[in-house]
């Protein structure tokens, strides 16, 4: 297909489905070279089993690096070697104490419980779509409400593939004092709430799109015309209100604007949602009882379509940008080690993206992601914290030192936090890369424990993806702010250019 414009059926949109609706990933352990079955679409009254669908390999790493790198496959396999290295204690910057594992997934538990006992099954998975409805607001349904019948549910999904991809890319932390004041109802929301939301209304009002009697989309033209000064508007940013990292956010939505031109991935009239018709194209879906998209060909979408969208001094090997991905000296680095296997991968906002879109269009159009038990636990503040607030992983004390002493001397720039001292880092120090890929390995173990712990089996165990809606993520943020009330920040802070957490 690749050259395509998007066209309206005049169709009407099946019944909208209640929002907990979820999709289903794969509970088998999660090899780079499986052929993934699913258990089914949990809540929504699909088949009980689909096809099973091949996953290709990842590229070999002997023979093209960059690619194995920029691979899905490579970030559970290199955050393993050193959560392996952690488990043992032989982390470089962290202490690690494994008697507080237990209790750690215990904590888990019971915020899990406390929301969704015993209806486990109700758990939707990890995504973009929850902040929308911050308030108990089912925003992105009202918005399927508000548009004409006429809107077919394949256009359906590509605005809400728009909505949720602008989104996520403006979701990088938000700082302390940044809260958005809504337009519609008047109430204020902060952190990644706020910008949902804020960036929902931006949406709605045209601001992304470039033709005004389709205010709704996100594409290429409608880009270009978003200055930083825009979105400081949009975002209700000023003196007294900084939202963390503007500059780069802006700058992110300037370059995505460019990668949109890409025909094959966004069509000609470039748009994130048009992903939907190459993935439905694409030969290696599965035209089944539904249709099943391997997680590898929406990763080369992803990984391919936005790569210049980041910022030129992120790691290269063999001239090629990585992304999200690190050198780490927990890594091997003695002969006959070589230069990429310093580097840890993790690409957070794609694997981001990966959980945000899947549900849209699992919901909408009962599209499966076959494989998508490769993703992995976000490394992120809210996961990696909860792991340090529940003393399983503690700051060896020179780190922290340096850490407090960066902490305040950042103190001293207006604007910046300077209450409950926390040490910092910037986002590409060691400690922070280690930090993080230690956070990968822990989530996927303490998954294995929570569902021990809740008397899980089969296929009403839990998805990694549900653990993290419902205990991980939720439980780092609500620990942080009893831990830290004034704040509400995590343990380690992340010196950030908009772009990563």
């Amino acid at each position: 297909m690749g050259l395509f414009k998007r066209k309206d059926s005049k169709n009407s949109i099946q019944s909208d489905k209640d929002e907990q609706d979820s999709f289903a990933t794969v509970n088998s352990a999660r090899t780079s070279n499986a052929s993934l079955r699913s258990p089914g679409y949990k809540g929504s009254g699909l088949p009980a089993s689909i096809p099973e669908l091949p996953i290709s390999r990842p590229p070999d790493p002997a023979l093209d690096p960059a690619a194995y790198l920029r691979s899905i496959h490579a970030v559970r396999e290199r955050s393993r070697i050193i959560f392996d290295k952690a488990k043992k204690n032989k982390l470089n910057h962290f202490d690690v104490d494994m008697s507080k594992f237990k209790a750690t997934a215990s904590y888990i538990v019971s915020i899990i419980k406390r929301d969704y006992a015993p209806d486990y099954a109700s758990i939707p998975p990890h995504g973009r779509w929850q902040h929308f409805d911050v308030g108990g607001r089912p925003r992105v349904n009202q918005l399927l409400q508000s548009w004409p019948s006429t809107i077919d549910a394949q256009e359906r999904t590509r605005r809400l593939i728009d909505l949720f991809v602008i989104s996520v890319l403006l979701d990088a932390g938000a700082g302390t004092k940044w809260s958005y004041k809504s337009k519609e109802s008047g109430k204020i929301y902060s952190r990644s709430e706020g910008l949902a939301v804020a960036t929902l209304e931006m949406f709605k009002s045209g601001l992304f799109s470039s033709d005004p009697t389709e205010p709704c989309q996100v594409d290429g033209a409608g880009l270009k015309k978003v200055t930083v000064e825009i979105l400081a508007r949009g975002m209700q940013h000023s003196e007294h209100n900084q939202l963390a990292g503007l500059e780069g956010r802006a700058g992110l939505l300037m370059r995505l604007s460019e990668a949109l031109n890409n025909q094959e991935f966004f069509g000609v009239d470039a748009r994130p949602g048009n992903m939907l018709d190459y993935l439905l194209s694409h030969p290696s879906t599965l035209a089944s009882s539904v249709p099943i998209v391997p997680i590898t060909t929406l990763w080369t979408v992803l990984m391919d379509g936005f790569a210049s969208i980041w910022p030129p001094s992120r790691t290269q090997v063999d001239g090629v940008s990585i992304g999200d991905a690190w050198v780490c000296s927990t890594m091997p680095n003695s002969p006959p080690a070589q230069p990429w296997e310093s580097i840890v991968p993790f690409h957070k906002l794609t694997q981001w993206l990966c959980y945000s879109i899947m549900l849209p269009m699992a919901k909408l159009m009962n599209i499966h992601i076959a494989g998508s038990d490769l993703l992995t636990g976000l490394p992120e503040y809210r996961n990696g914290g909860l792991l340090i607030d529940m003393g399983l992983l503690v700051l060896k004390d020179a780190d922290l030192q340096r850490g407090i002493a960066a902490y305040k001397q950042n103190a001293q720039i207006k604007g910046q936090p300077n209450v409950e001292v926390v040490p910092l880092f910037s986002t590409d120090d060691d400690v922070v890369v280690e930090w993080r890929a230690a956070t990968v390995g822990f989530l996927d173990d303490l998954l294995m424990e929570v569902n021990n712990q809740l008397g899980l089996r089969g296929e009403e165990q839990l998805t990694l993806a549900q653990m993290l809606e419902a205990g991980s993520w939720k439980g780092g943020r609500e620990i942080a702010e009893v831990s830290r009330p004034n704040t509400k920040e995590p343990p380690i802070m992340i010196r950030s250019d908009g772009t990563v957490f």
